[in-house]
């Protein structure tokens, strides 16, 4: 099977404000240390011209940098203002108990930023005790719904030592039934919950999985022929750089036994329809 030497790519979570930390907390180490057995520069400042040239070696002609509503990325918004063409921001730290502000703050920030998705890991915040079926996710659900924004959702056992029950993907089947017309997509796979996840897929027609986090050549058979066959436009490639580099998963992601049309898809179609509706489309 041919492949193209440089592809196509849109990569939907990098992270760009690790630097910005002067000490990263305890989970964040034991994920480096113990998890992802990642270098100690892993959690370094990031440099713009850096990335770009690793952006430009590997086809990925966009980037969706990771932001908080809590604490907002200097590093991510300046990147975004300098450079629009390349990067557009993905933004947590909604407040589910007490939504309200953070609410008309998302709306503020959808207004005056280039946002591509909101996010919400389950497991990272109350203590894991708030499953995505719980009610205090709905005004969060019924806002990305009214502002057409999509909404990912950390699904599968976390990396942190820290409760993981919380983002078993089954907790979205009452939310796919509840919020039609929220755009919804669980990020960083699945694992162990994996086909619980593609029936979910087959179910809703506005549910979407991306594998950030996840090497590419690590991804389950289960999910490769889903891919193939009934999902091809389901499956959403994302690095979680650098956490795991460009370098490395896009290099990995041209060796899947796919078809040439369904790495397209995975690597850049489906996060253009999903999240950009067409509007990154470029001279290739």
């Amino acid at each position: 099977m041919t492949r193209p030497v440089t592809p196509r790519v849109i990569d939907c979570l990098v992270n760009v404000h690790f630097g910005e930390t002067a000490q990263q907390p305890e989970f964040m180490l034991k994920v480096r240390d113990d998890y992802f057995k990642g270098p100690k520069s892993l959690y370094d400042q990031v440099e713009l011209p850096a990335l770009l040239d690793e952006m430009a070696e590997q086809g990925v002609e966009r980037a969706v940098l990771m932001d908080n509503l809590a604490k907002p990325s200097v590093t991510a918004r300046k990147f975004a203002e300098e450079r629009p063409d390349k990067f557009s921001l993905a933004i947590g730290g909604v407040n589910l108990l007490r939504p309200m502000p953070s609410l008309r703050e998302l709306v503020a920030v959808h207004s005056g930023l280039p946002l591509t998705y909101a996010v919400v890991g389950p497991s990272f915040w109350g203590d894991g005790m708030y499953p995505p079926s719980d009610a205090v996710y709905y005004p969060l659900y019924t806002k990305c719904a009214e502002l057409e924004l999509p909404l990912c959702i950390n699904t599968g056992l976390p990396g942190p030592p820290i409760p993981g029950e919380a983002q078993n993907p089954m907790h979205l089947d009452r939310v796919c039934v509840r919020f039609p017309e929220l755009k919804l997509c669980m990020i960083h796979g699945a694992d162990p919950w994996w086909d619980v996840a593609i029936r979910l897929l087959i179910k809703y027609a506005n549910l979407r999985l991306m594998t950030s986090a996840w090497s590419p050549k690590r991804l389950p058979e289960t999910l490769l022929h889903y891919m193939r066959t009934r999902g091809t436009n389901k499956v959403i490639f994302a690095s979680d750089w650098p956490v795991l580099r460009q370098s490395r998963v896009v290099p990995e992601a041209l060796a899947l036994d796919l078809p040439p049309e369904v790495l397209d898809n995975y690597l850049y179609n489906n996060a253009n329809d999903f999240f950009f509706a067409g509007h990154t489309e470029q001279e290739a």
